[in-house]
């Protein structure tokens, strides 16, 4: 994952799979942390939109799906909800995860990182690993700019899913 853009001059992330391959991206063509992204596949098509809801001093973020997004009423897909930093300052980073719809909304994940740093993990509601955001290490040992990521997803979990979640930990946290 490398935490730029394709686009000259634009702000976003380029998620690159283990053959080298792109993925998926995010080009933001606005300011930092805007409030309304779209993660594409490789061609630029839209799979995911992610939007942040007022007021922003909450932080919550919605992603809704591709094939919600002409919908006339859009349910979203997920919510993240940062947990209250208030008398917190420095402590790790927290939010909340609920997927689904209506009354059908679950505390799926919880997201855990470091401060100001783009190192996250995503837990389940037991407490298992589902994936692990951290800085990319060369077959060395070197470590890479702060801007290139390594993304572990554990099997059998949704990996645009997660991805959306690795985005909304960018936005949340002014990287792209």
């Amino acid at each position: 994952m490398w935490m730029k853009s394709l686009v000259l001059n634009g702000n976003g992330c380029t998620i690159y799979n283990s053959d080298g391959r792109i993925v998926y991206r995010v080009d933001n063509y606005a300011r930092k942390s805007s409030h309304e992204v779209y993660l594409m596949d490789h061609g630029g098509r839209i799979l995911t939109k992610i939007l942040r809801k007022k007021p922003r001093v909450f932080g919550q973020w919605e992603g809704y799906r591709r094939d919600r997004l002409l919908a006339e009423e859009q349910e979203p897909w997920f919510r993240v909800q940062k947990t209250s930093r208030i008398l917190k300052r420095g402590r790790p980073f927290e939010a909340r995860v609920t997927v689904g719809k209506g009354n059908n909304n679950l505390s799926c994940y919880k997201i855990l990182g470091s401060p100001r740093k783009t190192e996250y993990k995503i837990i389940d509601m037991e407490g298992k690993p589902v994936a692990e955001l951290k800085r990319k290490l060369t077959s060395s040992g070197i470590v890479l700019g702060e801007d290139v990521l390594t993304l572990i997803v554990q099997p059998n979990h949704d990996q645009l899913l997660i991805t959306g979640l690795v985005i909304v930990c960018g936005l949340i946290n002014h990287i792209m």
